[in-house]
Formats: structure tokens, sequence, C-alpha cells
């Protein structure tokens, strides 16, 4: 008994640490608010929004909506990405693996390296990446061969001050330009363009160098690229994601929640509910793919590729 009351007080005490971050960011954003109210209402600034009111033209030649594989796309990135954070940060923080998987070294994925040992976690983790990047190369090529790579690559300078005007609005709570089925406001063109084509392939490279994949015994290309500098990225880059997921959902949400559901899931610019019972749908098989990916579920799965042992 004394024990138990004892780890129940260390996790009070482990929790009390954070306590204090909720109203410490319910403040900040209060203050950000205030001030980009007052910075607004200067005459040069709102001069500076007049000329710049958040959102860069595209190219005459740029499509209008969201095809439908655009849509299959989304749910499979949150699909994956939600389920990588997940198994990541179990990756991150267990102590004792539930369990260990082996590959078998023959038939089809037969290789010259001897099979390295992981834990279920760490092989539930790189089968996710490996399902993710297949679905990233596929929607970049289809990205370009439908020309809606024009929606979130800059195609004109003035997108940077018009990201500024846009970030200055959404501070001051006065929403910026939203008319996503035709055109993104410049600040989520940017967030998009960093999302999809500098923080993915940080996040795959700097996995894979921490992989069993990555070649040993290249010496040069070892030194070259220290396994180090990949630890020190993998983990911030896993956090921008979380940032960005919140942040977008909070936005979605909070600037016309049925719209942007329809353009994300619906393929359509009407507003209705379809689009949210689309969406209301692939989060019960989110949620549900969260809790079936546990040891008693992934053993089997694991076990079809590889020995797994307690």
């Amino acid at each position: 008994m004394p024990t138990a009351v004892k780890n129940s007080s260390s996790t009070k005490s482990k929790w009390s640490r954070f306590i204090w971050i909720v109203p410490a960011v319910v403040s900040g954003l209060l203050v950000v608010v205030l001030l980009a109210k007052w910075f607004t209402g200067l005459s040069g600034v709102q001069s500076f929004l007049t000329d710049y009111p958040g959102q860069s033209r595209l190219p005459d030649s740029a499509p209008v909506g969201f095809p439908a594989w655009l849509a299959w796309q989304h749910f499979l990135n949150v699909f994956f990405i939600v389920l990588i954070i997940r198994s990541g940060w179990q990756v991150r923080t267990a102590k004792r693996p539930p369990a260990h998987w082996i590959r078998n070294n023959k038939g089809l994925i037969r290789t010259r390296n001897a099979p390295v040992k992981m834990s279920l976690d760490l092989w539930f983790h790189l089968s996710l990446d490996a399902l993710w990047v297949l679905n990233g190369l596929i929607f970049v090529i289809v990205l370009f061969a439908t020309g809606q790579w024009m929606r979130i690559i800059p195609t004109r300078w003035d997108v940077f001050p018009n990201a500024v005007s846009a970030a200055l609005q959404y501070a001051s709570l006065s929403w910026p330009i939203e008319d996503g089925w035709v055109n993104y406001n410049a600040l989520q063109l940017l967030t998009y363009f960093v999302t999809v084509f500098i923080a993915a392939p940080l996040a795959i490279i700097t996995g894979l160098r921490m992989s069993s994949a990555w070649p040993k015994k290249a010496e040069k290309l070892n030194k070259a690229y220290r396994i180090e500098a990949a630890r020190s990225l993998h983990f911030p880059v896993m956090l921008y994601f979380v940032l960005f997921i919140i942040v977008h959902v909070t936005l979605v949400l909070a600037t016309g929640a049925l719209r942007n559901l329809n353009h994300m899931y619906g393929s359509s610019d009407d507003i209705n509910w379809v689009g949210f019972g689309i969406f209301a749908a692939s989060l019960l098989v989110i949620v549900a793919a969260w809790f079936l990916a546990r040891p008693l579920f992934l053993r089997p799965v694991a076990a079809l590729s590889g020995t797994v042992s307690k």
C-alpha cells in the first residue's frame, strides 16, 4: 500500500509540473491577440494590409477545386501520420518492449544483410513509415501530373508579404481571405509547401538514417551524415507535425467547418453535411486503428514477415 501511495504521489508531482502550461498558453495567446489588434490598427499597417490582402494570385492554368483522389490522399496521410506519431512516441518512451521482431531472411524479402532484431513498437513504426512514404510518392506524382502543385508551391514573390498579412489577420482574429476551393491564402500555401516538401522529406531522411536499412559499412557516408544529427532533427520534426495538425484542425473548424470539410472530404464546394459525415467516419477508422495497434493484434501481423518473441 505505501508503494502505491508513493507511485500515485510521484505521478501527481510529474503532472503538477505541466499544470502551469495551460494558463501560460492562454495568457500568451491573449497578449498576442491584443498586440495584433493594436498593431493592425496603425495607419501604416492598414495600408500594408490593403496592398497585400493575404492571397497571392495563382497561374491562370491552376486547377480549381479538389478532385476525389486528393480527398483519399488526405485521409490516408492523416491515418498514417497519426499512427506514426503514436508508434514513434512509444519507441521513444517505452522502457520495456512488449515483444521483439526479427526478419525472416528468405523469400521475397531476402537480403545480404543479417536480420536485425528490433522491438515490436519499432517494427510497427517502420512499417507505417514505409506505407506513408509510398502514399507520399503517389501523392507527389499525381500532384504534378494534375497541376495541383500550383496550389501549394509559391509561384510569385508577393506570397511572402501576403503571408505576413495573413498571419497578422489571424493573430488579430480577423480571418484573412478564405476561398480554399479556388486559392489558399499565402500563409496556408507556404505552410503546406513546408509540410509536404521540407518537413516530410526531413522526417524520411532522418528516420532512414536511424533505421536498420541504412548501410552500416559506408564509412564516408556515415561520417558525413552522423546518426546524432538525424536523432537531433527527427524528434523536432515530429513536434512540427503535431503542431501542424492541432493548428490545421482548429482553423478548419473555426473558419467554416462544413464548407472546409466538404472541400477536404467531399470534393465539393457546397455547404452541407456530406463532408462532415465522411470526416466523422474517417475519425472512427483512425480511433479504431489507434486502439487496435496493441501487441495482441500486432504480433500475428508481424509474424507474417518475421519471428516475434517476447
